[in-house]
């Protein structure tokens, strides 16, 4: 599966290795490619998967905001609730559209 901006690849990784939650396909960190990630100072915190890490998605000389977001220390419960350590995974959404 890819994460796509455009015709750039955000990420790419077989369908296997990626972690679905809450509609969400969450790509494995080392699928991702991190030069078109920069890190966001928003804060979020899911009350049960932990606090995010927010990432603005860059295309050309434009910085899509919290376009990508992670959760880099999820709380231990929502393994269980998600089936998976899925600490530092990546979404997506918006303008970067995740397909097979």
């Amino acid at each position: 599966m890819k994460a796509l901006l455009g015709d750039t690849v955000v990420a790419e990784a077989a369908k296997e290795d990626l972690i679905s939650i809450e509609g969400n396909w969450y790509f494995p960190s080392t699928s991702v490619n991190e030069q078109y990630l920069v890190k966001s100072a928003t804060p979020y915190t899911c009350p049960w998967k932990g606090e995010c890490q927010y990432f603005s998605v860059k295309d050309g000389d434009t910085l899509l905001q919290d376009r990508a977001w992670s959760y880099p220390t999820p709380y231990p419960d929502s393994f269980d609730r998600v089936g998976k350590d899925f600490s530092n995974y990546v979404a997506f959404w918006k303008e970067v559209k995740v397909v097979e």
